[in-house]
């Protein structure tokens, strides 16, 4: 006669809460660093003579907030996607590629000048360059 026995299950229970909080770091940490970097993309527009203004100026403050809520939707869609998606990575870049075309919309047609239209589209495409990949590497 043999005798089984159970061990806990520690891949579901340890594995999501280490990864929420490494996923977290990942947010905050990339977040500030794409917040930082559209930030001093601004303020070095600006002093190249770019307004950087969709229907007025734009505060220098709102590159680095906006940016930085940007990030923590990607967290809270990536935490999503691995608990409810099948293949959540996937899903992941699919969601982010839309949400990024959308987050064009405002300043690529609202935007008071051509150089500010360029350099607002760039600036929100180098910020999702910045969050997406490093978020995307915790979609499991």
């Amino acid at each position: 006669m043999s005798t089984v026995t159970s061990s806990p299950d520690v891949g579901a229970e340890h594995v999501p809460s280490r990864l929420a909080g490494s996923l977290a770091r990942t947010t905050v940490s990339v977040g500030v660093l794409a917040a930082a970097v559209t930030t001093a993309g601004a303020v070095g527009l600006r002093a190249a003579g770019v307004p950087l203004a969709v229907d007025g100026r734009i505060p220098l403050a709102a590159f680095a907030q906006v940016t930085f809520v940007a990030a923590v939707i990607g967290g809270v869609l990536v935490a999503l996607l691995n608990r409810r998606s099948s293949a959540p990575r996937r899903r992941f870049v699919e969601w982010t590629i839309g949400l990024t075309a959308i987050s064009l919309v405002a300043p690529a047609g609202f935007a008071d000048t051509t150089a500010s239209r360029v350099a607002l589209v760039g600036l929100h495409l180098v910020a999702a360059a910045i969050i997406v990949p490093a978020l995307a590497r915790h979609a499991h």
